[in-house]
């Protein structure tokens, strides 16, 4: 086989097209080009608003933004005075298994969060979730949420302040996990409502917990959610942060305004 090229017929080429008529096919190539790149921008941030609208039930497996977020902005209650956020721990303490339930001893307790935000008071049922309140009774004594961030705040159909893991990711724990206790057979969780967060495994419930501002219904599938207790104290607090919204916008994510638990008490009644 030949590999040489054929020659071209000269007389069979057309006619060269002349240079306006280039110009004007060049310049509607330009402005499609320009009307598709604007659709898919429009496109792009449209699934992002959709995204955002649609959070997920409280779950500590939840990614969140750990940075810090930015000022909060001037829609800031005037009753919020918040100090500066400290730096989270930088390895936060693990255990092997979770507490014994009778450290609860079926009792009431009465917790308080002093946070950067202000303080935090919460009723315990060691009655109702003898586990759950006896973890939380042994995290609070050994210190584990000092300095630790609340990573999460819900605005739109879960209304809720997640707190608890001190690696501010979502994603942290105390390195054990226990079942599911007390959860609402209706799935309702009313203003100052206390329970545990989770992912899928009814056993994850370790350190992260989350306090409800307003009516929230959460599934009944799977389990619930372990109600602990109550808040009886700050929850203008907890309303104030979900006005200043989440960072970046949206409404799911790190509060805007960061607010860190400094230390936890807790006395039995």
């Amino acid at each position: 086989m030949s590999n040489s090229k054929r020659p071209t017929n000269p007389s069979s080429q057309r006619p060269k097209t002349p240079l306006s008529t280039q110009i004007g096919i060049g310049l509607v190539a330009l402005a499609c080009v320009a009307a598709i790149v604007v659709v898919a921008v429009l496109v792009g941030n449209s699934k992002s608003s959709t995204a955002s609208e649609n959070p997920s039930t409280p779950t500590p497996t939840l990614p969140t933004n750990p940075t810090t977020p930015s000022s909060p902005p001037s829609t800031t209650p005037a009753s919020l005075h918040c100090m500066p956020a400290p730096q989270k721990p930088a390895k936060p303490k693990q255990y092997k298994k979770a507490p014994s339930p009778s450290l609860a001893k079926n009792a009431i307790w009465d917790a308080t969060i002093n946070t950067n935000c202000g303080i935090i008071k919460l009723q315990l049922y060691g009655d109702k979730a003898p586990q759950t309140v006896a973890s939380f009774l042994f995290l609070a004594d050994n210190n584990f949420w000092v300095d630790s961030p609340c990573h999460r705040l819900t605005t739109s159909g879960i209304y809720v302040l997640q707190c608890g893991d001190p690696t501010g990711t979502g994603t942290g724990g105390p390195g054990y996990g226990f079942g599911i206790e007390n959860a609402p057979i209706n799935g309702d969780y009313p203003p100052g409502t206390l329970a545990m967060a989770r992912s899928s495994d009814p056993n994850s419930n370790g350190s992260q917990f989350f306090m409800v501002y307003k009516d929230t219904q959460l599934p009944t599938s799977g389990g619930g959610y372990s109600v602990f207790g109550k808040v009886v104290g700050g929850m203008k607090i907890l309303r104030d942060i979900a006005q200043v919204g989440v960072a970046g916008g949206g409404s799911d994510g790190a509060p805007a305004q960061p607010i860190s638990i400094i230390s936890v008490s807790v006395h039995k009644q």
